[in-house]
């Protein structure tokens, strides 16, 4: 059995997205765990977030692989900073979202050093901003991963082991209305209603929902108006669309340009901004010859998923990267302060990917 001792240091550190003091600690100290394994720090910084770090490895003739994980949690300060542990779970925050990923990949790594004296042709990235939607860091992370063949995410375990093969893309948007104010009394016909625009809108919007291909269009937030005796000169709508193919993706961007462009209040003016933050990650040829290649040489049959939610795994899939996500420990309660991740998990989790990356290494994933 594990000792957890080095995961609670970093579990009481800290390190929601905006507090960059805590997110930097909790990567100084992974970076000097990594450095006594033989890898070197390439590190972008960052003055309103924390810093990214890429560990190198001894890098020679052959395929690459990244390892990808995040630095930061959701929970601001005093709000959920315990650690705690039993026989079954190790509870606090991060604990599978994703310190305790990140600990999964780094025990692995150890055990690799340790047999081989180096770590070659695989390297660790850990961004510090993707709790937030990764807008800073997604642009570094995919143009790293292009110069990889693989990528391994330390995203949590399904709940019978899964590893994540599809996620859904995401975007957010706002479309800003401009309409005309006029007293809703005297001259009501003066008047052109931004909010009666943005109830057209949001219908049509909705309606570009179809559930049967897993797209969702959801406008979640209205503001507009004045008042009661005022027709409305401005109305906003804020929507997310989450998508399971690039064709539905590509579907519902050209209608929600249609949408945006069409006036149906006459002498309103609608502009759209926002956009794409992770784009779909499906499965694809590349990713199924990884999972036939781990279960060959491990002896198994890996448990495979698609999830809703997204993570970094959509932008290095997005780049062609034959990508798998799920490699860190199984836990619930993420986001909440029950956050948990199963001891036996982490046990199981660094076993089977210490024998992936000694395949690896040894030059049996090609």
């Amino acid at each position: 059995m594990h000792n957890f001792y080095q995961l609670k240091q970093i579990m009481e550190i800290n390190s929601w997205t905006k507090n960059k003091q805590g997110v930097d600690q909790n990567g100084d100290i992974f970076s000097a765990w990594m450095e006594a394994i033989g890898f070197k720090l390439v590190r972008y910084p960052r003055e309103a977030i924390g810093d990214h770090l890429h560990f190198i490895s001894t890098h020679k003739e052959g395929k690459k692989l990244l390892l990808l994980g995040h630095l930061d949690t959701v929970f601001p300060p005093e709000s959920f900073e315990t650690f705690r542990e039993d026989e079954e779970w190790i509870y606090g925050p991060g604990a599978c979202d994703m310190k305790g990923g990140n600990f999964v990949a780094l025990e692995a790594l150890r055990h690799l050093f340790d047999t081989f004296g180096e770590v070659v042709n695989i390297d660790f990235l850990l961004v510090s901003d993707e709790e937030t939607g990764s807008d800073d860091s997604k642009y570094l992370t995919a143009e790293i991963a292009k110069n990889y063949d693989y990528c391994m995410v330390f995203e949590s375990a399904g709940k019978n082991d899964e590893v994540v093969v599809g996620r859904k893309g995401v975007g957010t948007f706002f479309v800003d209305i401009e309409g005309v104010a006029a007293h809703a009394g005297n001259h009501y016909s003066d008047g052109a209603d931004a909010n009666l625009e943005a109830a057209q809108k949001l219908m049509k919007l909705i309606a570009l929902t179809d559930l049967s291909k897993q797209t969702t269009v959801n406008v979640g937030k209205i503001e507009g108006g004045i008042g009661a005796n005022t027709i409305s000169p401005k109305s906003k709508l804020t929507f997310e669309l989450r998508y399971t193919t690039s064709d539905e993706r590509d579907r519902v961007l050209l209608v929600i340009d249609e949408i945006v462009a069409t006036s149906y209040v006459p002498r309103t003016v609608s502009t759209l901004s926002g956009g794409i933050q992770r784009d779909v990650m499906q499965p694809s040829e590349n990713q199924q010859n990884f999972i036939k290649q781990i279960n060959t040489l491990c002896g198994i049959s890996l448990p495979t998923e698609r999830r809703g939610g997204v993570s970094d795994a959509n932008i290095v899939s997005s780049v062609g990267v034959a990508t798998i996500d799920g490699w860190g420990p199984y836990g619930d309660g993420d986001h909440t302060v029950h956050e948990r991740a199963s001891k036996k998990s982490f046990e199981e989790r660094i076993d089977l990917v210490t024998q992936i990356l000694t395949h690896f290494m040894n030059g049996k994933i090609n």
